[in-house]
């Protein structure tokens, strides 16, 4: 009498458990499925909208494929000097890059200090720091107005890059990761004879990558969508940022639909191309932060 071979038996527990196992996996893809609809939709849509005529746009019923395809809303864009969306797109790119170097900069330093460091009112300064996070951020508003004010920064990018440099969020994140790390390795490079700031910056900061990817991209959406705080600080047209300069093409009586379309689209690429080269850091530095849900 022969023995079935492993594959053999394999194949037969597969083929037991196919039809649960099937529809699970049938339900699962669905799911997944109606859910990328629900996300992807309103995103097809803006660049279809995006691509219509004015009278296109008009109407009533909606198609879905314009009829014809048109670069009228890309045209007004670059074309319309009274309201240059390429020029807030530069400084929403020049805001949101400095912003997010800053917030490393200053993050990565704080949370390495509460997390190695050795000092007398270090758990207290922590939660200081996290406390900070309860406070709405319009209740800061006025303060921070009269600061920056003081500064002669309003109306300048230094108003919306500076402000939210020193990011609570960011030292307890990265405070978080950096106590996941071993500190043998810290140990070994004190042996070496490394000193404090030679061991932050040559050991710790390289194994930290995937959690300063991740803060780079979640402080650089967060400066990019800001609308609330540039609409109290920037005056001039030349200055804007995106979210508040694009409001200004909603007219008080028409709505350009395809050029304010164009504007959105134009505002997401950024973002959509910054979350696909940096979405496996993101993955790894929530999980290593002690974040993951």
């Amino acid at each position: 009498m022969t023995t079935p071979t492993r594959t053999a038996v394999d194949r037969r527990a597969g083929a037991t458990r196919a039809p649960g196992t099937g529809l699970r996996r049938a339900a699962l893809y669905a799911t997944l499925v109606a859910l990328a609809l629900v996300f992807l939709t309103p995103l097809v849509w803006m660049v279809i909208t995006s691509l219509k005529t004015y009278a296109g746009a008009q109407q009533i019923p909606p198609t879905w494929l314009p009829d014809p395809v048109s670069g009228y809303g890309y045209e007004q864009i670059v074309n319309n000097s009274a309201n240059p969306v390429l020029r807030w797109f530069l400084n929403s790119m020049l805001a949101a890059t400095l912003h997010a170097l800053l917030v490393l900069v200053t993050a990565s330093m704080a949370a390495y200090a509460l997390a190695r460091m050795r000092f007398r009112g270090r758990g207290v300064t922590f939660a200081l720091i996290v406390g900070t996070l309860f406070i709405p951020p319009t209740s800061l508003i006025i303060p921070n107005f009269l600061i920056v004010d003081t500064l002669d920064w309003i109306d300048t990018l230094t108003v919306v890059i500076v402000p939210g440099a020193a990011s609570a969020f960011g030292v307890f994140f990265l405070r978080q990761f950096f106590l996941s790390l071993p500190r043998e390795l810290e140990e070994a490079a004190v042996l070496d004879g490394a000193n404090q700031w030679q061991i932050f910056l040559r050991v710790v900061l390289p194994l930290s990558k995937p959690a300063l990817a991740t803060l780079a991209v979640l402080s650089f959406l967060t400066n990019w969508n800001d609308f609330l705080w540039p609409i109290f600080v920037l005056f001039s047209p030349e200055m804007l940022t995106l979210p508040p300069g694009l409001g200004l093409l909603q007219g008080a009586y028409v709505t350009d639909y395809p050029v304010i379309m164009a504007g959105a689209v134009l505002a997401s690429v950024p973002v959509l191309i910054l979350f696909v080269f940096a979405q496996r850091h993101i993955i790894q530095g929530v999980s290593r932060s002690g974040l993951k849900g």
